[in-house]
């Protein structure tokens, strides 16, 4: 650990952040250890009809209401005092939850979107999460109290058996099919958001993996891209990863002691280097 620390203590480097940043937050992590096997639903499967639409919207709807309302953790505040002072120049997440947003990260890439959005399928017209949250309420009154004890998932969806009775909003401009904003198993995420995370690996000077198992290639390729360029990789995460071989160094544990860590340790060489600013040198100190 004190290695990966001090590799990164000096470097501006960008971060890419998985589930395992927010479980601290409440919100269960797909693939850490212990985690149950969960099959999310792809994307092929969700445009299939509406009863796949309603058995997603249904599960989504009871375990949205309460991903709402959990609250950045140490970790999304110590990522969000490192981007602040300039260390990390761009922040990457897999996660849709929006938590780096909301503890103040100055920049931030959500590569598969944020579960607080809605896109039409039809039209394209976006809206907030919170005004369709709205109108299923409306449309399901009780469906809530009737399942209150279901388990959330780490996507906002829930485990729920029977979705049969509940009524799906259509979009409000054209009718058409409404998904949350975000990357489902089967798309691929946006061409000029993948470059503008290449850009930001590029550009810096190392890069810091947190709370992911690079299961899947879209975060993996980046981890991929700065081992090929020779840049430094420290990635942060309990259990295995698909990315540990390429590592310069591995620290197998949670993240919020060691990103507390370094955002400490970026905070006193900030002070310390504006205090070297301010302090008259010798030569100029009048007699």
């Amino acid at each position: 650990m004190h290695a990966a620390l001090d590799l990164l203590a000096t470097r501006r480097f960008t971060a890419l952040t998985g589930a395992g940043v927010s479980t601290d937050s409440g919100i269960p992590d797909y693939r850490g250890p212990g985690a149950p096997v969960r099959a999310p639903m792809t994307y092929q499967e969700f445009a299939s009809g509406p009863a796949a639409q309603r058995r997603y919207w249904a599960r989504s709807f009871l375990g949205w209401s309460r991903m709402r309302h959990a609250e950045p953790n140490p970790s999304h505040h110590a990522l969000a005092r490192l981007g602040a002072v300039g260390r990390t120049p761009l922040l990457i997440t897999q996660n849709v939850d929006g938590l780096h947003e909301r503890a103040g990260t100055p920049a931030v890439c959500a590569l598969h979107g944020r579960i607080a959005d809605v896109v039409c399928l039809s039209c394209r017209h976006h809206t907030g999460r919170a005004a369709l949250q709205e109108r299923m309420t409306r449309l399901n009154p009780g469906f809530s109290t009737a399942h209150r004890s279901v388990v959330t998932r780490p996507d906002g969806d829930v485990e729920l058996e029977s979705t049969d009775d509940f009524a799906v909003p259509a979009c409000e401009v054209c009718g058409g099919t409404l998904k949350p904003d975000v990357v489902f198993f089967g798309e691929n995420v946006p061409k000029d958001r993948v470059q503008r995370c290449y850009d930001a690996v590029e550009a810096a000077d190392a890069l810091l993996v947190a709370g992911s198992s690079l299961t899947v290639l879209s975060g993996l390729r980046f981890v991929r891209h700065a081992a090929r360029l020779g840049i430094p990789v420290v990635i942060v995460n309990r259990g295995r990863t698909r990315g540990d071989e390429l590592a310069t160094y591995k620290v197998d544990s949670g993240c919020a002691g060691f990103l507390t860590a370094l955002a400490e340790a970026a905070g006193r060489q900030e002070t310390s280097r504006r205090t070297d600013r301010t302090t008259p040198s010798p030569a100029s100190t009048s007699p």
